[in-house]
């Protein structure tokens, strides 16, 4: 994980799920795309690597919304957002 600019490619499932949230929390996650752009490294972020066997990222927006991707190079595939406890 680099501190370099990054890309964001949405997933149809990302599409979905961000056009299911509130206005307010759709303003909170545009935020976090935007330092995530610019560095993953962002301390509010709390970016870490989800347990298990795939190569699956997860970004904090708010103490319970989350973002997951994927992390390749400088490409951030987004694959959801919402509730913590959902994803």
């Amino acid at each position: 994980m680099s501190s370099a600019r990054h890309r964001l490619a949405w997933l149809p499932r990302f599409k979905r799920d961000y056009r299911k949230l509130p206005t307010p929390l759709k303003a909170q996650v545009d935020q976090a795309l935007l330092q995530m752009e610019e560095d993953l490294r962002y301390p509010s972020l709390r970016v870490k690597k989800m347990q298990g066997g795939q190569d699956i990222w997860e970004a904090r927006v708010t103490r319970s919304c989350r973002i997951t991707f994927n992390l390749d190079g400088d490409l951030i595939t987004l694959r959801t957002v919402g509730e913590h406890n959902v994803l």
